[in-house]
């Protein structure tokens, strides 16, 4: 697919064309790879959106279940390159996994190759990425074993992640809108007809309102799903047919109140006995059955929806009051209603539209009853005095209604931010068991190998005599690799920022002089001098410099390069820390200086050195030095934490010199 000629990033566009189609194969990125790299041919493409059902594969032709791997590859124009854009997925049947330039973004459900394996679920997911070249590749695994429909039935959308999620925060509004109207009138009228039984209309009403309020949840983007992901799939579909299946039942009943000749006995028995019929089907049988009545479904609807509407003609004729605009409401409702049937048969390319009409249909349906109430009202005048204590009552009621929806509203609002922070909180922790996994993978592979070497070598006595050699070697190799385990533990969990740190003001000076009388007697065990030089700066006033800081992660960086100055300097050598003030830009800074007297390192090696896992070894000289290469990462990552900085200085001959740049504060 060719984009270079616009700008998505700007402009987001529907992805519709040609995908690549695998039948009956569950592929991965990489497994495409591998056939593309063989030179193997591939013919099968599929229009999108499309469902894959009455597809012709090799003369014949597909149903709806089944799983299939779809692929397609966006050539990107230069300036989208740069930008991060966003993927927005809308519901797709009904499980799938995502992948983007071969790493996997999104999986709504659980793929797999046989109904068993499938669990179905349908939700719309918003996904960012930054392509970082000239193409972007989407593969996408899709699995359908539950529904008459398979495949990707709607338009998946390209374009920046700014874009897109206004573009999706303003469409979820606008369903929460709607579906709050909806839900509030139906509750509204039904507690009308508990405080008066005698007329049925409010009652069927609400039952009608509430019942597609309920739906709307179901629909669109899925706000139940979202709100609530792991609802049952099945029984979020058996509400929402089973509301279609009694909606035009029950709009029967609401007519019948409303206009008592317009619908005749012989009518509503037989609509009863249909819709009982449509909805035991509903509840007794799985998805994969009743979902092919939807056509049927959807007839039944419009029969009684056309039924209606010839009554309220007759009533317009005759002018009944309100069956004028009863008449009119019912046609934008119809349309509405019909478009969502050929919508979801994929036969409409306008989305779901029915919880529009519906809201118009129902704010009618409240000015007709409410003049109803209205000239009842007038007609009693004799009872005033009664309705008006009535009147009162209805409104406490309802300002008690708005403030129960209110508090509601916050404490779903309290919910949903508990529940995202959650969230973040397991997907830090869940990046940070990525990464420990990816560094214990990457990093112990060679050490067990070679061990694993050394132990059959002593089972098979290949050298006897050197078998406590080998031993030794294979106790000293755990020793490391438990060293260097815990290392990695703790890097991981500071480049995921899950270390704690316990700031506090300090006297940089002190904190100095106490390191130094720490670790005095470490460096000079190694035959060293160890130099504490901050006599300048106590006579300059340095010991006022504050730092916030946490102590003990300081403590720990310093050593890192303590430990690493002490690893490279011979014996007789001298390992130095000063303390100096500097400022920039009207800022002020402690710099801690560590100095030795080693072998330094190469000026074109000191931008690596603090990488993980990085180590020097000048050609010619023994490998002895033992270290796993992490502590000046990790004295990086806990600097960094303090708002800091740290850097080396070396010519390659005679030592190197390590800077720590701390904030000081008043």
């Amino acid at each position: 697919m060719d984009l270079t000629k616009v700008h998505v990033s700007e402009k987001p566009i529907k992805l519709k064309g040609e995908w690549e189609f695998y039948w009956h194969e569950l592929l991965s990125p990489k497994d495409i790879q591998n056939h593309l790299t063989k030179d193997v041919d591939h013919n099968h493409w599929i229009q999108i959106p499309n469902s894959w059902l009455g597809y012709r594969l090799d003369d014949q032709q597909l149903n709806g279940t089944g799983f299939a791997t779809y692929r397609v590859v966006i050539q990107l124009s230069e300036q989208d390159r740069n930008e991060r854009l966003a993927l927005r997925l809308p519901t797709i049947f009904h499980a799938y996994k995502l992948w983007v330039n071969g790493e996997q973004l999104a999986e709504v459900g659980v793929v797999g190759a046989d109904k068993s394996s499938v669990t179905p679920r349908l939700a719309t997911k918003l996904v960012f990425f930054q392509p970082e070249r000239d193409t972007v590749e989407l593969v996408m695994q899709v699995a359908n074993f539950h529904h008459k429909r398979g495949g990707i039935t709607k338009y998946i959308e390209l374009g920046g992640s700014d874009v897109l999620t206004v573009r999706t925060h303003l469409k979820i509004a606008g369903e929460m809108f709607v579906t709050a109207s909806l839900l509030v009138i139906g509750i509204y009228h039904l507690l009308l007809f508990v405080l008066r039984r005698k007329d049925r209309a409010p009652l069927y009403f609400g039952m009608f309102t509430l019942l597609f309020g309920i739906r709307s949840l179901l629909v669109g983007e899925h706000l139940l799903t979202q709100l609530w992901p792991n609802f049952p799939w099945e029984i979020q579909f058996k509400i929402e047919y089973l509301s279609l299946c009694s909606g035009g039942y029950i709009i029967a009943l609401y007519s019948s109140c409303i206009f008592p000749n317009s619908v005749s006995r012989w009518f509503r028995l037989g609509s009863r006995g249909v819709t009982g019929a449509l909805c035991l089907v509903v509840v007794v049988t799985p998805a994969l059955f009743y979902t092919q009545l939807l056509t049927v479904i959807g007839v039944v609807v419009v029969l009684h929806m056309l039924y209606l509407m010839v009554g309220l003609v007759q009533s317009a004729l005759r002018r009944v009051e309100g069956a004028l605009i009863f008449l009119l409401v019912s046609m934008v409702a119809l349309v509405t209603v019909i478009n969502d049937f050929l919508y979801f048969n994929e036969w409409s390319p306008i989305g779901n539209t029915s919880p529009l009409g519906l809201l118009v249909f129902t704010i009618a349906q409240m000015i007709l009853l409410s003049s109803r109430f209205t000239r009842s009202v007038s007609n009693e005048e004799r009872i005033a005095r009664e309705l008006q204590v009535v009147n009162q009552k209805l409104t406490e009621m309802n300002m008690n209604l708005e403030q129960t929806v209110q508090e509601r509203t916050h404490a779903l609002s309290v919910a949903h931010d508990q529940l995202r922070m959650s969230y973040d909180q397991l997907l830090h922790s869940e990046q940070g068991r990525k990464k420990l996994l990816s560094y214990l993978t990457h990093d112990l592979r060679l050490p067990l190998s070679s061990m694993l070497g050394y132990v059959e070598a002593v089972q098979d006595n290949v050298k006897p005599e050197r078998n406590e050699q080998y031993l030794k070697y294979i106790r000293e190799n755990t020793i490391r690799i438990n060293r260097m385990i815990e290392e990695l533990s703790y890097l991981s969990h500071l480049e995921t920022g899950q270390v704690t740190y316990h700031m506090e003001p300090v006297q940089v000076a002190h904190f100095l002089r106490q390191f130094y009388d720490q670790y005095e007697l470490v460096v000079r065990d190694a035959e060293l001098d160890f130099v504490l030089d901050i006599g300048e700066a106590e006579d300059q006033g340095t010991p006022s410099l504050m730092a916030r800081m946490d102590v003990q992660r300081l403590d720990q960086a310093l050593f890192n390069i303590v430990s690493n100055a002490m690893k490279f300097t011979p014996s007789g050598g001298v390992v130095r820390i000063g303390l100096v003030e500097n400022e920039v830009n009207d800022h002020r800074y402690a710099i801690i200086c560590v100095q030795d007297t080693g072998t330094g390192i190469p000026p074109d090696q000191l931008e690596h050195i603090f990488h993980r896992h990085y180590r020097y070894e000048r050609p010619g000289e023994e490998k002895g030095v033992e270290g796993s290469g992490l502590g000046l990462a990790i004295c990086r990552e806990i600097v960094q934490a303090h708002g800091g900085t740290v850097r080396a200085e070396s010519d390659g001959k005679t030592g190197a010199n390590f800077y720590i740049s701390i904030p000081c504060i008043q």
